[in-house]
């Protein structure tokens, strides 16, 4: 069986969306011919830890793990934040940011370049140069961010001449939170040079959604194809499908301030006011970090009797609360490149046969696959009158017991029909 070392920063204990990529790589590509061996770091500082995802972990599978030093302990403790508390202020905040907040971020962008994962690539370089001189592989596959990652398949490919499919879960410098960094004209270059590297360094590019494979096209990459993050059917296998009694709204994963819901929760309130049944059952589910203004505008919505915030929670937790959803809230960064913005949930959203209300840009990757799957219906932000008449439709659908969606044909996102490419792609270039 032909051998490919997967060199990814997110593996378990590691929970959140971002672990699964490479994990569901490693759990089929077996399937199609190809043996994963996995490099990861071996004390990373995960956001978010989830041990429920070592089982997918295949059986005899090879994980080479090498010590990493971050310095998200360090700012912990010159911001004086808790552990329990977001380390990292750039996505989600428990607070206002501070001026250390915003010196972090700049220092971030500016000096640990590509990120703050950098203190990893030398020693990761050492360590796999020694296991690659006894050791043969066919093909390295990164996964980034961290572009750490990238940066360490960069290196190894062109030292040993290994072919190498670079994927990207998120752009590097297209990404939205890159002009948050307030990088220096040097350290943009700098950015910017290792990106180029990439291009011309890797025999395949794959990136999560049409939309960015185009871009990464207009700044000079080739060969690029779009991986989608894809649902697994077994993580569905032993979840239970249903409904709640209230009308729940429900959102799992990482909810920013870029994704900021205002004039939803504003429509929320005024149903509440107009239909007492509504606000009777109206409840807002809420799972995994959510930005302090966001809580804010919940509370000045009046909301707060609806509202639960239920935490990190495990992922077969998060799924059987999408499966029991009445609506699910799929918000999208208000950001330059959100055409091409697909959060993972998505996916499973899909597969739980749940209508999906996104907001956000209309034209977007997200609402041409919702409308593909019959799935849901996008908005703009700020279309109150739409957003409330959809709303008010579902909401009297869920009194008749009749708030449920059409058949349609939505496996060709199956994560496994993704590894099948992955898998095709790693034929190619080792040809």
């Amino acid at each position: 069986m032909k051998k490919v070392l997967i060199i990814t920063y997110y593996w378990p204990p590691s929970g959140g969306v971002g672990v699964h990529r490479c994990l569901k790589f490693a759990k089929y590509l077996r399937d199609f011919g190809w043996e994963p061996i996995i490099y990861t770091a071996e004390n990373a500082q995960y956001p978010v830890y989830d041990t429920t995802n070592e089982k997918e972990i295949p059986k005899n599978l090879e994980v080479l793990k090498y010590p990493i030093w971050e310095p998200y302990n360090l700012f912990r403790k010159v911001s004086g934040r808790k552990s329990s508390e977001p380390a990292n202020p750039m996505y989600v905040r428990d607070k206002k940011q501070s001026s250390i907040d915003k010196f972090s971020i700049w220092f971030r962008g500016n000096f640990f370049i590509p990120d703050a994962r950098c203190f990893w690539i030398r020693p990761s370089i050492k360590y796999l140069s020694k296991y690659l001189n006894n050791n043969s592989v066919d093909a390295i596959l990164t996964d980034g961010p961290p572009h750490t990652n990238t940066r360490i398949g960069y290196l190894l490919s062109k030292k040993f001449n290994i072919p190498w499919l670079a994927d990207f879960q998120d752009p590097w410098t297209q990404v939205d939170y890159y002009k948050l960094l307030k990088t220096t004209k040097l350290a943009d270059w700098r950015h910017r040079r290792m990106e180029r590297q990439v291009f011309e360094q890797s025999k395949k590019i794959t990136i999560a959604s049409p939309s960015w494979a185009k871009d990464l096209e207009e700044i000079g990459a080739s060969n690029v194809s779009p991986i989608f993050w894809g649902y697994d059917e077994s993580d569905f296998a032993n979840s239970i499908e249903g409904k709640n009694d209230s009308f729940s709204i429900v959102h799992a994963g990482l909810l920013g301030f870029d994704r900021s819901p205002d004039v939803f929760l504003k429509v929320l309130k005024d149903l509440c006011t107009e239909i007492p049944e509504f606000a009777l059952n109206l409840k807002l589910d809420f799972a995994g970090q959510v930005d302090y203004s966001i809580k804010t505008l919940i509370q000045q919505n009046g909301l707060n009797d609806n509202f639960v915030e239920h935490g990190n929670v495990v992922r077969a937790k998060a799924i059987e609360m999408t499966r029991k959803a009445a609506i699910l809230l799929l918000p999208l960064n208000k950001a330059d490149n959100v055409k091409g913005r697909i959060p993972g949930k998505l996916f499973e959203c899909i597969r739980a046969r749940k209508p999906i209300l996104c907001l956000g840009t209309l034209g977007t990757d997200v609402s041409k696959i919702i409308d593909e799957t019959e799935s849901g219906v996008s908005f703009e932000y700020d279309d109150y009158d739409q957003i409330k008449s959809y709303l008010t439709e579902r909401f009297k659908l869920f009194q008749e017991h009749k708030n449920t969606l059409p058949e349609s044909d939505y496996k060709k996102y199956n994560v496994r029909n993704q590894v099948k490419n992955i898998a095709e792609y790693l034929d190619e270039i080792i040809l």
